[in-house]
């Protein structure tokens, strides 16, 4: 496996870090996730109620803790199993963050999709579940729906790190940074530390495709494009200028860090295409990548691993141009997958709750 494992190690040198996007206790008792901390020089991970369903449903690994809280409701026991997990992963990558002295190590917890579109629940939220975890690098997620953006805006004001998820459009992606930047600014203004405060912007790419490729004929050059295109400009036209900035020139020199886009839903839905396309084609500086199992495999065995953010803004817009003239609506595209994907988030948190109540059932 070490010799394969090399194929993710030169994202490193390009600038972009590897996040495993399975982090559950699955990955954590076998040893795989010790595994590819060492062996693919994964530096992080994220979680959600969807992985913890399928932790739940598919392994007995929480089954002595559900019989211990026989009194405890299943939301309860999430909170458990949730906290416990991503404190044993947040361990396992302590000593990537203190290598890094803080860029780099993080493990991500999400909140519940009940209080995405309620500013101040998150807010509480967020303070609960870093108090909970009690780890410097664990990252609370919260959706960026309008409400999630006030939400994160006063968390990070209020020193939470925190991974903005569910974003779709480049618009709203600048809402993100610009909370971000302003956050930074209040806390630095009250001669706050900021180097103690990390965060990602989230950006899910395959959905994006999905949604594309259904308006547009089986026979379209422009079919598996919408996504990259639209990722590379959120790059180019937020993240760049954005962190470049004069006005953030200050804030850097405070040792405010920058936000880093991360890239999301990176496994394929259209099985036609290649299984690293969504990696291939987002490497560059400054970045986050999160894999699932089956891409991570894919990567070691087919990935290209070049620096492919940089050059292709040009090439990108002339992508949105043509699905523009195509009938694509890319701004409704990314307003009904924001919509989606809060309630798949609160679906997945009812079946993770589902999950326990069946183990708890199959044990009595």
């Amino acid at each position: 496996m070490s010799a394969r494992a090399s194929k993710w190690r030169l994202l490193a040198e390009f600038g972009q870090s590897v996040w495993y996007d399975n982090v559950a206790r699955p990955a954590l008792d076998s040893g795989l996730l010790a595994r590819l901390i060492e062996e693919d020089h994964v530096t992080g991970g994220t979680s959600n109620p969807s992985i913890f369903a399928k932790a739940v449903a598919d392994s007995d690994l929480y089954d002595e803790d559900i019989a211990a809280g026989e009194d405890a409701t299943p939301q309860a026991l999430f909170e458990r199993f949730a906290v416990r997990d991503i404190q044993d992963a947040c361990d396992l990558f302590r000593p990537v963050w203190e290598r890094t002295g803080g860029q780099d190590g993080y493990v991500s917890l999400e909140e519940e999709a009940s209080i995405a579109f309620d500013a101040e629940a998150a807010v509480r939220r967020g303070h609960d579940l870093r108090a909970l975890v009690d780890r410097p690098n664990v990252m609370i997620k919260v959706p960026g729906t309008e409400a999630g953006v006030e939400a994160f805006r006063q968390l990070t004001r209020e020193g939470v790190s925190v991974n903005v998820t569910l974003l779709f459009s480049r618009e709203r992606y600048r809402a993100v940074a610009e909370a971000y930047m302003s956050a930074i600014e209040e806390r630095v203004a009250a001669d706050e530390d900021v180097s103690a405060i990390a965060s990602v912007a989230s950006f899910f790419v395959s959905r994006i495709d999905a949604k594309a490729d259904a308006q547009l004929p089986e026979d379209s050059p422009l079919r598996g494009r919408a996504a990259i295109a639209n990722a590379r400009l959120a790059y180019a036209d937020v993240f760049i200028p954005v962190f470049t900035s004069e006005r953030w020139r200050p804030l850097a020199s405070a040792g405010a860090n920058v936000q880093r886009p991360l890239w999301a839903s990176t496994g394929v839905k259209d099985p036609n295409y290649p299984a690293t396309l969504y990696i291939d084609e987002l490497i560059g500086a400054g970045t986050v990548t999160t894999v699932p199992d089956a891409t991570l495999d894919a990567f070691r065995d087919n990935g290209v691993a070049l620096p492919t953010l940089h050059a292709a803004a040009d090439e990108a817009r002339q992508v949105l141009d043509d699905l523009s003239a195509a009938g694509v609506d890319l701004d409704a595209i990314t307003a009904d997958l924001e919509r989606d994907g809060v309630k798949q988030f609160g679906d997945a948190y009812d079946e993770m709750l589902e999950a326990i109540a069946g183990r708890r059932r199959a044990a009595a």
